[in-house]
């Protein structure tokens, strides 16, 4: 097995029929790679007790598996088939939880390339300068230009990016890392 540059592969030790104790969600349309990011992790599971894993993180691979590529379903099947091994061995890129982006619109006249509803990225043109500054579908904006739009109203997060022009920074991270981390999902753990 090849390793990708930034990768780190490391052993996450368990007692057998013991789940693993995270929570992971899709990386979002549009992601380099995609895969699946750790959300979450249980306080007393093994991921957790390793202190080798960070919430943000991608897994690229479980036990020589690739999840690169597979859907959610088939990534948590995959997890969920490891209750009974005490050593599971995964390869993660160390990302953190929030995704910084970097739109350059030159003017008014070009689109900015995708549409959002209640902040959270709902489709992305191909080819686009959002697709290009590395906007994903899937995921919530957390902040436009140093501005904090948790709290915003729909119609003025659209306002602000209708009109921005130049650079523009926004932060985000998968939508649903967000309810997780902000009490609005309850955790499945796997």
């Amino acid at each position: 097995m090849f390793l990708e540059v930034g990768e780190t592969v490391l052993y996450v030790e368990k007692q057998k029929g013991e789940i693993l104790g995270v929570v992971i969600v899709e990386s979002g349309w549009g992601s380099i790679l995609p895969t699946v990011i750790l959300a979450g992790m249980l306080n007393s599971g093994p991921a957790a007790r390793s202190g080798k894993l960070s919430v943000g993180d991608q897994i690229m691979s479980i036990n020589d598996t690739s999840l690169v590529g597979l859907p959610l379903a088939t990534c948590q099947g995959i997890i969920k088939g490891l209750k009974n091994h005490v050593k599971v061995k995964l390869s993660i890129v160390s990302c953190p939880p929030v995704t910084t982006v970097l739109i350059k619109r030159p003017d008014l006249k070009f689109q900015l390339g995708f549409s959002v509803q209640n902040g959270i990225i709902c489709s992305l043109m191909r080819g686009g300068i959002a697709e290009r500054g590395g906007v994903r579908v899937g995921h919530r904006i957390i902040e436009i230009n140093g501005q904090s739009v948790v709290a915003m109203a729909h119609e003025k997060i659209v306002q602000t990016l209708s009109v921005s022009v130049g650079e523009i920074n926004m932060k985000t991270m998968p939508a649903v890392m967000f309810r997780l981390l902000t009490g609005q999902e309850t955790p499945v753990y796997i």
